[in-house]
């Protein structure tokens, strides 16, 4: 079958889906029948998220190639026993390995690509795999900036044939997110005056000394788009969770989430999870909606700062303890934390009660009082454990979050959009939202002042505070959409 019979297959195979029982594993399966018509997949981006995701994808799909600029983490991508495709023999054939993305871009035969790269690095290959005709999944945060924001915006629209899905898993978990949300959705709090979304602070680090550049890494690929600075790191190993060793302590992998100079810290990280959460419960997930203002009542940093820019290189940079109070115009107040009594999670306060919701579980009178239960550790219990919170939440409440689709895993969500049609639970639109609400906490947090945000012009009140929605990018990345 060729690629453009295929394409065409999979846009007009199946009609919107029909309501789904909750075992999940009873909705259709969103694979292909026959090898033949099966997606083909490119990985870009394949270090301890990306391996993962791909792993999680591999049942789904037929991954072809994997790309990194960090060549350990490309070796054992392709020679995973998860990662890959099977011949007509059911022998496994390992993906074609590449440092350089844009070659998955160019093969003809792939259909859908991930990005799990680094955050700075997201917005330009995913505006490129639109362009080549791929359907994306983008590991959150999608943006390190608000004109990141407008450029993928305006990509997504003008490729709009093509499917995106942004990798936000807690909309897609019944028991405490979804069911978070619903409560809150049919009043079950009453009117909501106070949101608490508690993200953690970022770890803070020693003096991190030059290094040698290791072997496996094109540093000068890494950084991309941001500024071209000396290799630092740490002799103490420890990195990466659990894979190959890796220093403690360094700019690169797992850590570069704690250098504004590639991500938004904690703000960014679990921000991208939690405020989209709590704003997508409190209806203020559209265009044109969001906080007005962001009061950064405590913001301290690691390092010292001057305008809003970390005075010293050779340490973690991002805020490790925060709260920054957003205010919107309907009279809500958000704080996004870095520490609170509950702990990791989200707690909504309303006229009738109050919750706290985490990945573990859902606390609270009002749960109980609608039949919620906990396990004897304190942790979820499934929604077919729960019948008399079944009679106030039917699992046709949960399957118009999902947009008329049968309520599954992220990535199945992601795989039936492209086979049938339709919009992904974690949509691009609705995602950026919460990525201005992140952008914006973290911009507060750096001036350590009041940034007022207009979110229909999508302009702050000042030029100082208005000179962080953008960075300059080094020649020869630039984002052209």
């Amino acid at each position: 079958m060729s690629r453009t019979s295929r394409r065409r297959f999979l846009q007009t195979a199946a009609s919107t889906a029909a309501l789904t029982p909750y075992i999940l594993s009873s909705a259709q399966p969103v694979r292909a029948q026959a090898p033949s018509d099966r997606l083909r997949m490119g990985c870009i981006g394949v270090g301890s998220m990306g391996k993962g995701d791909a792993q999680g994808f591999n049942n789904l799909v037929d991954i072809v190639a994997v790309c990194d600029a960090d060549s350990k983490h490309l070796e054992e991508a392709q020679n995973s026993p998860n990662i890959g495709r099977k011949d007509s023999d059911g022998k496994k054939i390992n993906p074609d390995a590449y440092k350089d993305y844009r070659k998955i871009l160019e093969r003809k035969d792939i259909d859908v690509v991930t990005v799990i790269t680094v955050d700075h690095w997201h917005v330009k290959i995913a505006v490129e795999a639109l362009q080549a005709g791929k359907h994306v999944f983008c590991q959150k945060p999608l943006t390190l900036t608000v004109e990141e924001n407008k450029l993928i915006r305006a990509a997504h629209k003008k490729y709009n044939d093509r499917v995106f899905q942004v990798g936000t898993q807690q909309r897609s978990e019944v028991e405490r997110f979804m069911t978070a949300v619903l409560m809150v959705q049919k009043g079950l709090l009453g009117d909501i005056t106070r949101v608490v979304c508690h993200i953690d602070g970022s770890p803070t680090s020693p003096v991190i000394p030059e290094a040698a550049v290791p072997a496996e890494l094109d540093w000068e690929l890494w950084q991309g788009q941001t500024p071209s600075v000396k290799y630092i790191a740490s002799p103490e190993m420890g990195g990466e969770r659990g894979r190959t060793p890796w220093p403690k302590h360094s700019r690169t992998h797992y850590e570069y989430r704690w250098w504004y100079e590639y991500s938004g810290g904690k703000f960014t990280d679990w921000g991208a999870h939690h405020i989209d959460i709590a704003l997508w419960a409190i209806d203020q997930i559209n265009p044109g909606q969001g906080p007005l203002s962001f009061n950064p009542r405590i913001a301290e940093h690691p390092v010292p700062f001057k305008n809003g820019y970390p005075t010293e290189t050779d340490r973690y940079n991002t805020s490790h303890k925060f709260d920054i109070e957003c205010q919107f115009g309907n009279g809500i107040v958000m704080n996004v934390v870095s520490h609170s009594p509950d702990g990791n999670g989200i707690l909504f306060e309303g006229t009738k009660g109050k919750i706290h919701v985490s990945r573990g579980r859902i606390k609270g009178k009002p749960f109980e009082d609608i039949g919620g239960k906990l396990t004897d550790r304190g942790g979820s219990v499934a929604y077919k454990d729960m019948p008399e919170l079944q009679k106030i939440l039917p699992w046709e409440d949960y399957v118009k979050l999902f947009k008329g689709k049968p309520v599954e895993g992220h990535k199945q969500n992601f795989i039936r959009c492209i086979k049938e049609g339709g919009e992904t639970l974690s949509d691009v639109t609705t995602h950026l939202q919460t990525m201005n609400a992140c952008h914006l906490s973290c911009i507060a947090a750096r001036l350590g002042r009041e940034v007022k945000w207009d979110p229909k012009t999508e302009t702050t009140g000042d030029a100082e505070s208005a000179a962080f929605l953008a960075r300059e990018r080094r020649k020869g990345y630039d984002i052209q959409v």
